[in-house]
Order: structure tokens, then C-alpha cells, then sequence
């Protein structure tokens, strides 16, 4: 066993183990050769190296992602350092454990003109739980900072920034350590019993609840709570694709639902409780319908934060939305009431005018869902791109058995095939990605990586620019709109595909598809990338004409 020379590099590798933080996501560089050296060193450690930060950043959020745990990110230092800060940002805002461990140059060396130096404390400032600016020196206030940093990171769910100068030389070695580190211990919280009976007797005078689900762990929530929540007929759940929330009477599809609806429809589905908990939501019509048609009480659960998305907030419960449910339960009566009843009606309404509309149209994005999203294997991982792809994702039912990740904390296109080869590097099952031209273009880095399982497959939907643009208010067909907004271009993946050791095939209509699809699951001894390619100039009428023939 070797160890890096440098007493801090030492004490840092020492507290990663005692926490059990043992994924290291390295990018290649100088400056943080000691830490290089030492997780490298120590098989202790999984360490994978990409090369590119922005995308290995994405790729550590993908591990975390499915491991819930703390994942480590080592960068030289300089401008390697920013290009985190996207997956960071995501991080933060999806509430997954990320820990940045940025090498520095001595603070005596910022600011003098000396090469590779950027001011890179505290530089995440606005999106970090904490932030440890360690000394060149070992002492116990570094060692306490470095507990902090990774204890918050575990506890608080969520990214923290470490930053830690070494001065040269960088590659010396030892046999063995010579610093004896202080090792905290994490303190785990006791589940809250809470006081809930003033909120069960609003929910027992109640006739109108409404469940809204975002983002959601798999398995997170018991069949008890389900059934308990399925079965009151005063009580209504909305979930979506990301919500990994299952059962026949819940809405899965909230827009098909609710774009039809008139004033009077509003006014009559306006809920008494709206309770929320999981993460971002990607409707912005139940945004919309929510802050116009307020509940007169908003319950959010979340251990953490509250956002008073719909200008309603009235109660934050910060405990696990299955403990409160377990407390909650029991207090409970049913209540007389036909409010899941009457949306039960509209569903079956919608439902039919769903199948005849999809009948009915050309080769579009809209009928490629249609078509992949029930081929997805039963048991998989599906992760889905930004934009229009997770859009389209919520109209098109899928196998409960299929678990959905996206990145919604930022919405951001940059790092979703990332994010998705992280994820089934970390979990066993098939993972495939759905992703659109642009977001797959932004983030070809992704593929850069040595540690792609053969059976992960993505299928990437060309339709020649971005899409959504040409379905939001105020779209003219321009050379400004083409050039500036839509992103029109001529690319394929094919040499890209080749370039990274993926199986190749395209598909351009409903008979090829279906052969694609066909062949793409056949084969788990290769990566696979399957491009289908749609008509830029019919999917948004197609997809706008799908609302207007919904009543």
C-alpha cells in the first residue's frame, strides 16, 4: 500500500474511509495528484476516471443517485473546478449527496499572476450545504471541517465543497500514514412523533384532497398507504412519470387531465388539502391550476425544505412522507364524496379520446412514445432526457415495475447521458435513456468513459433541433427562431455511436421502429444506440392539436 506524502492528503483519505464515502470520481490532473494517489492506491476505494468534469460530475450524481450515498468528485485545480458546478446545482436542488474535493494552489499563490488559479474557495457558494476551506497544515479545525463537510452531506442530502491547497512536490509517496485523524460520529435523528391531530380534523370535514406526487424514490411509499390513499373516495392522487407511484385510480397523466378543463371544472376539482411531497413537479398546468384555484390548505412533506410552489404553503411537516403517513393514517375517517368519482369519469373520457387521437396521426415524436415506452423491459431502469423527452414521457402510461429517474432539480439539458451511464454503473438492472437531439448533442462527453455496461442503451429522438421551442407562445418560423432558439442542424449519432463502441441503428418510421426496437433488447453484449428520426415541422402542431381533441 502507498499513501500520498502530504500530511493533509493523508488525514483526508483517512476520515473518506472512516465515513465509508468510498466512490471517487477522478479527473485527471496535477494538483491533485496526492489525493489521486491515495484513493487510487487503496482498493478500498471504487475510483473511476473521466476526464472531462462536467460530464464526470454528472456521472458521480447518476451513482448517487441510486446508491444514496455520498459521492466524491477529485479535480486539479483552475477552471476544472466550475465545470461541476451544473451537476452541483442539480445536486442541490434534487437533494442528492454529492461531495466536490477540489485540489488548490497554496493561498498565497492566488492572485499573483501564477498559472492554473482561480479563487476557489467558497466558489459554490449559493448551492452549497457547506463549505470547508481546509489549511495546507494538519490540525484538528481541518479535520473537524472535513467531518462537517461529509456528515452534512449525509444528513442534509444534498452537495458540499471541500477545497484543499498542496504545495509541491505532489507525487511523493509513503508506505504508510503519519497522521492520526479525528473521526466524528454522524448523529442519526429519531423518527419525530408529531401532533397531528388538528390536521386530521380539517382532512375528516374535508370532501376534496388532493395528492400531488414529484419526484419519488422507488418503493418509497408502502401498498398500505396506497390502498389507504386509492380507496377514499374524497381523496384524488396525481402522480407522474417520475413520481414511481403506482395504482389504477391514480391520474398519471396530469395534462391530458386538465387542459380540456373549463371554469367550471376547475372550480369543481378546486381542492379543500392539497398535500405534496417528492420533488419537482413537470407540469406547468398544475402549477397554473393550483396558484389561480388555491387549496385552502397546503400541506407539504419533506425532511428538508418546503418550496410554496402554488403561493399556498400553510404547513410544512419535516419528517418522511411514509413516517407521516403512518401517523396520519390512523386519525383518519372517511368522508361522504364524489370527487374522485367525478375525475374517474374524465379519466375514462380522456382515456378514449387519447387511443383514437394516436390512431389517428402521422410518424411524429408523439407515436415514437407511443411506441417505445410500452417495449420498455419490465423490471428496468428508465432515465429520461430534459425537455421535450420528459414532456412526452408523462402522456404515455408505463409498467409499474419500471423505475423513472430525470434530472428535474434544474431542468437542465447538460448532463442527462451522463447522469443515466452513472446510474446503471450503479444499479444492476437494464438501464436505457430517452433523450432528445440537443440534450444528447450538449453531452456526447458522456460516452468518453470506459465504464458503460454492455446492456445499457440509449434512444436518441432526432427531429433536427430543439422541439419544445416551436410549442411555446409566440413561435414564428424565422431565420432568428431557426438559428437562435429551435438550434435547427444535419447531425446523427452514427460516428459518434462507432467512434465510442455503440451498436448503431436507425429507424425513420413505424415498420423500421418496430424492427429496431425489436433487435435493440436482443442484444446485451454491446452498447446500444438506436436514433429515430422524426419530422421537425409536424410534431408540435401534432402535439398541440392533441389537446384541442381531448374534450
Amino acid at each position: 500500500m502507498i499513501y500520498p506524502k502530504i500530511p493533509l492528503a493523508q488525514s483526508i483519505l483517512e476520515i473518506f474511509l472512516a465515513k465509508g464515502i468510498t466512490n471517487i470520481i477522478i479527473s485527471p490532473g496535477s494538483r491533485n495528484a496526492p489525493l489521486t494517489i491515495g484513493f487510487a492506491s487503496n482498493p478500498a476505494f471504487q475510483c473511476y476516471s473521466i476526464a472531462d468534469e462536467r460530464s464526470a460530475a454528472f456521472f458521480a450524481l447518476g451513482i448517487a443517485q441510486q446508491t444514496k450515498k455520498p459521492v466524491a468528485l477529485v479535480c486539479t485545480s483552475g477552471s476544472a473546478l466550475l465545470n461541476y458546478y451544473p451537476a452541483f446545482a442539480e445536486a442541490f436542488y434534487s437533494q442528492i449527496p454529492l461531495i466536490v474535493l477540489s485540489a488548490d494552489r497554496p493561498q498565497s499563490k492566488i492572485d499573483i499572476g501564477d498559472g492554473q488559479t482561480i479563487r476557489q474557495e467558497n466558489v459554490f457558494a449559493n448551492h452549497s450545504l457547506y463549505n470547508a476551506n481546509l489549511n495546507e497544515a494538519v490540525s484538528r479545525e481541518n479535520d473537524l471541517k472535513i467531518n462537517e463537510a461529509l456528515d452534512t452531506a449525509f444528513a442534509q442530502k444534498g452537495p458540499v465543497h471541500i477545497n484543499a491547497p498542496f504545495e509541491e512536490p505532489l507525487y511523493e509517496t509513503v508506505s504508510q500514514l503519519e497522521v492520526q485523524s479525528y473521526i466524528s460520529t454522524l448523529k442519526v435523528d429519531a423518527a419525530k412523533t408529531l401532533d397531528l391531530t388538528p390536521f386530521a380534523d380539517i382532512w375528516n370535514q374535508s370532501s376534496k384532497k388532493m395528492i400531488l406526487v414529484g419526484v419519488n424514490d422507488p418503493h418509497a411509499i408502502d401498498a398500505a398507504t396506497i390502498d389507504f390513499l386509492a380507496n377514499d373516495e374524497s381523496v384524488t392522487v396525481w402522480t407522474e412519470t417520475t413520481s414511481n407511484l403506482h395504482h389504477t385510480s391514480f391520474i398519471t397523466n396530469i395534462d391530458t387531465i386538465i387542459t380540456p378543463f373549463t371554469t367550471e371544472d376547475y372550480e369543481n376539482f378546486q381542492p379543500e388539502i392539497l398535500i405534496t411531497f417528492g420533488g419537482m413537479v413537470v407540469s406547468k398546468r398544475i402549477k397554473a391550476f393550483l396558484r389561480k384555484y388555491k387549496p385552502k390548505h397546503h400541506w407539504h412533506i419533506d425532511c428538508h425544505r418546503a418550496y410554496d410552489t402554488f403561493g399556498a404553503l400553510s404547513q410544512h411537516f419535516e419528517v418522511d412522507p411514509q413516517v407521516f403517513f403512518n401517523q396520519f393514517i390512523p386519525l383518519t375517517k372517511g368522508v361522504e364524496s364524489d370527487y374522485s368519482r367525478s375525475l374517474a369519469a374524465i379519466q375514462s373520457v380522456r382515456k378514449s379520446k387519447h387511443e383514437a387521437y394516436l390512431a389517428s396521426i402521422p410518424f411524429s415524436d408523439f407515436t415514437v412514445f407511443e411506441s417505445i415506452i410500452p417495449r420498455l423491459p419490465n423490471n428496468s431502469q428508465l432515465q429520461i432526457g430534459n425537455s421535450s423527452a420528459i414532456r412526452y414521457a408523462q402522456l404515455i402510461p408505463i409498467d409499474p415495475s419500471i423505475e423513472v429517474y430525470c434530472n428535474r432539480g434544474t431542468s437542465g439539458i447538460d448532463g442527462c447521458t451522463s447522469t443515466a451511464i452513472g446510474a446503471a454503473v450503479a444499479n444492476n438492472k437494464p438501464t436505457i435513456l430517452i433523450t432528445g437531439d440537443i440534450g444528447f448533442l450538449y453531452d456526447t462527453n458522456a460516452l468518453w468513459n470506459d465504464y458503460i455496461p454492455k446492456n445499457f442503451k440509449i434512444i436518441l429522438i432526432n427531429n433536427g433541433g430543439g422541439g419544445i421551442f416551436r410549442i411555446l407562445p409566440g413561435h414564428q418560423e424565422t431565420p432568428v427562431f431557426n438559428t437562435f432558439f429551435e438550434t435547427s442542424h444535419c447531425h446523427t449519432a452514427e460516428h459518434l455511436a462507432r467512434m465510442y463502441g455503440f451498436n448503431y441503428a436507425i429507424a425513420s418510421d413505424a415498420t423500421t421502429l418496430d424492427k429496431a426496437l425489436t433487435e435493440l433488447y436482443a442484444n446485451n453484449e454491446q452498447p446500444q444506440l438506436l436514433e429515430v428520426f422524426t419530422p421537425t415541422r409536424k410534431n408540435d402542431s401534432i402535439l398541440l392539436n392533441y389537446f384541442k381533441n381531448l374534450v
